[in-house]
């Protein structure tokens, strides 16, 4: 019987050993504030000083505010108009000791397309001189009127961080499209915007940390 009870209490000691936590504990954040500057804007959704960057005060986020994003086709629209494009390269200063990936992307912005209309809202991120990079694409479809928001959230096992010590720019490109399709273009306009009528609407780009 001892044995027995010997062996048991080895046994439970050694499960314990080997459990694996319900939750991985969460990745450290830098005390030392991000910055991020605007090195280049191009592009005819972000004419000169219409694209600005704030980091939020936990630099678990940094927000990109448009003021002239608006892609339009129909009525009083101009023949480009259909297409609205926006090259940032943003230079961040990483707080010493850690480096950084795009965890998850919130994308908001306002849509108003008549019936048989249509737009897409495409982005892709990447650093400097590098190939891999992140790619999104969300479709609209009308009658819609209203405010719209969409998110993408990266496996964590496949986010890129930038290489530790490097200095790169991390450039963010975004594309609004929108297509009249068989909706009255004589008479109605139909819109995809990354701003508001009353202010701006942003794009939130959520960070995760990793020591170097």
């Amino acid at each position: 019987m001892r044995n027995a009870v010997v062996t048991a209490t080895t046994l439970l000691a050694s499960l314990a050993a080997t459990v694996v936590p319900a939750a991985a504990a969460p990745a450290p954040l830098p005390v030392d504030e991000m910055v991020i500057d605007v090195v280049a804007a191009n592009g005819s959704g972000c004419p000169l000083g219409t694209a600005d960057v704030t980091v939020s005060p936990d630099n678990k986020a940094f927000t990109v505010t448009y003021s002239e994003f608006t892609a339009q086709a129909g009525a009083g629209a101009k023949p480009l108009d259909f297409r609205k494009n926006c090259q940032l390269a943003l230079n961040v200063d990483v707080p010493q000791g850690f480096t950084y990936a795009i965890a998850r992307t919130d994308y908001r912005g306002y849509a108003r397309l008549e019936k048989g209309a249509s737009a897409t809202q495409s982005s892709f991120y990447y650093f400097q001189g590098e190939a891999r990079t992140h790619r999104s694409r969300h479709q609209f479809t009308g009658p819609a009127d209203g405010d719209w928001q969409r998110t993408d959230d990266i496996d964590i096992s496949s986010v890129s961080f930038l290489p530790c010590g490097e200095r790169r720019f991390l450039n963010v490109n975004t594309e609004l499209r929108v297509n009249a399709g068989w909706s009255d273009k004589s008479r109605a306009t139909s819109l995809l915007t990354m701003d508001s009528t009353d202010g701006n609407l942003d794009t939130v780009y959520h960070v995760t940390w990793k020591k170097c």
